[in-house]
């Protein structure tokens, strides 16, 4: 029993919730290195589950070694706030305290190259790519996110 009903409370005691496979991570690391390839780019990608948890991770042959940790937190930073990494800079740009603050932040990166995975409103996981221009990072990510 996951709830009970005392005067009309409801008292839920756990949420069933989605979150990414190991398999369809795997599918969509596929898609960002073909896309990657397309580009000419070698990049690090990186899938995360719902909690931020490394889920699937490719460094493609010549990618920036810098770049892995980076790949990794991209994702994270998506999934953490639900919102792509190119988002965070609009909302920061214009408030200099959280400016200069919030990017002290460990893991954040308000760059592109980030993306919340959702399926039905939820999000289920978040997928990173470093390594390219961010306009590239981006669209490794977008080429996988299409699978969905």
């Amino acid at each position: 029993m996951n709830s009970g009903n005392q005067e009309g409370c409801s008292l839920d005691l756990y949420r069933v919730k989605k979150t990414i496979t190991q398999k369809m991570a795997d599918r969509m690391i596929e898609a960002a290195t073909c896309k990657a390839e397309q580009l000419g780019i070698c990049v690090n990608l990186a899938v995360v589950d719902d909690g931020g948890n490394l889920v699937s991770f490719r460094r493609m042959d010549n990618a920036p070694l810098l770049s892995i940790e980076i790949a990794i937190n991209k994702a994270y930073t998506s999934v953490a706030f639900g919102l792509p990494t190119h988002e965070w800079y609009p909302l920061i740009q214009n408030d200099p305290p959280l400016k200069e603050g919030i990017v002290h932040t460990s893991r954040l990166v308000v760059f592109g190259g980030g993306y919340p995975i959702q399926v039905d409103g939820q999000t289920i996981g978040g997928i990173g790519a470093s390594g390219g221009k961010t306009e590239e990072d981006m669209a490794c990510c977008l080429a996988a996110l299409a699978l969905l």
